[in-house]
């Protein structure tokens, strides 16, 4: 069922990102209140400049009690909840340090906070989480995923499971772009929706425009539940 979207509220934690930000345009060219979360709302003055119907407010998905008091915090209802929270600005030198559980973490905070709600959440995943035809994930094919980036994927992953783990009235889905997902890919408005399994043959470069298009048509008419699906461009 489409949902009356004045009156409802569209949150995007990470909303200065390259894919938050296209989410918050895309939410608000439908109708949408967008509530845009991020750490420090002072380095993205531009943010609140999208339009008249967003509110930029402080948040980090990593504290329970910030996510609790951003969600609680909306006016009226808050319909999704959309987490395309990266933890750097640009990949670091080494990934050997890197949290195995720092997206367990971010699930368990939004599982949490979205319980007893009709509030649907949304993940940009990775397509490295995707599985391959033979069912091993594409982390773990040397050729199509460097080596160096598997504790982060293997992270990913685990936050996957985690939200297998969650209980059945939270309504999520992991939308895992290809890794042709660029900015400069021009806008088409179309893409495709594909299961869990990687295609090779999905060549065309998806925008980020177009990964926002995927991402509110599964907020306003969802049609994919509890699993991760992946998105593609089309020509």
């Amino acid at each position: 069922m489409a949902i009356d979207q004045r009156d409802s509220s569209v949150i995007v934690f990470g909303a200065g990102g390259r894919a938050g930000r296209a989410i918050v345009a895309q939410a608000l060219r439908r109708g949408h209140r967008v509530v845009g979360v991020v750490r420090d709302p002072a380095r993205y003055p531009g943010l609140a400049d999208l339009g008249d119907g967003v509110t930029v407010v402080t948040g980090d998905l990593t504290d329970a009690g910030s996510v609790e008091a951003v969600i609680s915090g909306v006016s009226g209802e808050a319909t999704a909840v959309v987490n395309a929270v990266t933890p750097f600005t640009a990949p670091p030198e080494s990934f050997d340090d890197f949290d195995d559980d720092y997206y367990v973490h971010l699930v368990e905070n939004l599982s949490r906070a979205v319980a007893g709600r009709d509030c649907r959440v949304v993940e940009i995943g990775l397509f490295a989480m995707l599985k391959t035809s033979d069912v091993t994930r594409v982390y773990q094919d040397v050729v199509a995923f460097p080596e160096f980036l598997r504790p982060f994927a293997v992270a990913r992953l685990r936050g996957l499971n985690a939200w297998r783990d969650q209980p059945d009235g939270v309504d999520w889905l992991v939308l895992s772009p290809p890794p042709g997902l660029a900015s400069h890919t021009r806008s088409t408005g179309h893409y495709r929706l594909g299961d869990d399994v990687f295609d090779p043959k999905a060549t065309v470069h998806l925008s980020y425009s177009d990964l926002a298009v995927a991402v509110l048509d599964q907020i306003d008419t969802p049609t994919v539940h509890r699993r991760q699906a992946a998105v593609y461009g089309l020509a």
